[in-house]
């Protein structure tokens, strides 16, 4: 039976899979991390930040370095690295009077790789 067009069970909902339901409840992240997972996502969903990321992604840079190489203000640019750092998907370091950003670890990296093999296939 399909609702909208998504496929469903035809069986009635008291012959659901009962051990399975179980172990996945249990697997579940609580509502807490599955927020905060959500919120991560988010950020993914700017193709702004995802530029700036990529940017990131090849060599560190700072502001101004990252807004002429996207063609961006450093305003502009500014407000999204405060989103990506609040997100902890950037870090940053002082260098003398320069601050400098790089992706905040591995992760980050590769879920952006993941990302492009994905949309690639």
């Amino acid at each position: 039976m399909a609702v909208n067009d998504v496929e469903c069970c035809e069986i009635s909902h008291e012959h659901a899979h009962d051990e399975k339901i179980k172990e996945y409840k249990k697997m579940m992240p609580d509502d807490d991390r599955l927020y905060d997972l959500a919120e991560l996502f988010k950020c993914f969903g700017d193709s702004t930040r995802i530029r700036i990321l990529f940017a990131l992604f090849e060599s560190e840079m700072c502001v101004c370095d990252i807004a002429t190489t996207l063609d961006m203000t450093q305003s502009a640019v500014s407000h999204q690295l405060k989103i990506l750092k609040q997100a902890k998907l950037i870090a940053s370091r002082r260098d003398g009077k320069s601050v400098i950003y790089m992706l905040a670890d591995a992760h980050v990296s590769s879920m952006l790789s993941q990302g492009i093999e994905h949309i690639l296939e």
